[in-house]
């Protein structure tokens, strides 16, 4: 049985760092997900695209790569980063993603998803394991400008990612929920205005000298 590893950026440069030390420590290419709210990505060379008609049970289950349902993003031997694209994903509008996480967020929206009714984002993490209150806290931070970095690993090799993933410059999630609550946010609504980029781009900076 495995479990999903998750980390959130305030930086995609970070987020960038991450991901290229996990394929340097031999972690699949199709068992890493980077989703972010960053305009002005190099990469992203794909047009937005509408949710696929699958649930997120179905396209994590599959191990299905973003690469996949955005028609082959994913070049063999290219890497995450190689693969990123624009993906539609409610609640959090176009964001530059690849990988199983951002297809299944897109499946979750068509076809449903179990985890509390949630789709979208918050459905595809918490159909994958993470807690709700966790996947509430990290689709916030996903629509408040930040980059999301999941992995999929077995047990046995948990405790070795989530190593690579700790020595990264990635948020301390529970002070930025309590930093959330504090200001009145109790957890991720699809409905909320979506941040445009120029408000993305402030809140990144705004938390640079917070925790």
């Amino acid at each position: 049985m495995g479990k999903i590893v998750t980390r959130l950026y305030d930086s995609f440069e970070h987020a960038e760092e991450a991901v290229l030390e996990l394929e340097r420590a031999g972690v699949a290419h199709s068992d890493i997900s980077l989703v972010s709210h960053q305009s002005g990505v190099s990469s992203a060379r794909a047009a937005v695209r509408e949710p696929q008609d699958m649930t997120a049970a179905e396209a994590s289950g599959s191990g299905m790569a973003l690469g996949a349902t955005l028609g082959g993003l994913l070049g063999a031997g290219g890497g995450v980063l190689a693969g990123l694209g624009l993906i539609a994903i409610p609640g959090l509008g176009p964001v530059v993603a690849a990988g199983w996480l951002a297809a299944a967020a897109v499946g979750a929206v068509a076809g449903g998803v179990v985890g509390g009714g949630a789709g979208g984002i918050v459905g595809a993490l918490t159909n994958s394991g993470v807690s709700q209150e966790e996947a509430d806290v990290y689709a916030e931070g996903v629509r408040r400008g930040g980059t999301l970095v999941s992995v999929t690993v077995d047990d046995e090799e948990a405790a070795s990612v989530e190593a690579v993933l700790d020595r990264s410059r990635h948020v301390k999630l529970g002070h930025r929920r309590e930093a959330y609550r504090s200001a009145g946010w109790t957890h991720f609504d699809e409905n909320a205005p979506i941040y445009s980029d120029e408000e993305a781009a402030a809140e990144r900076k705004s938390w640079q000298s917070r925790p």
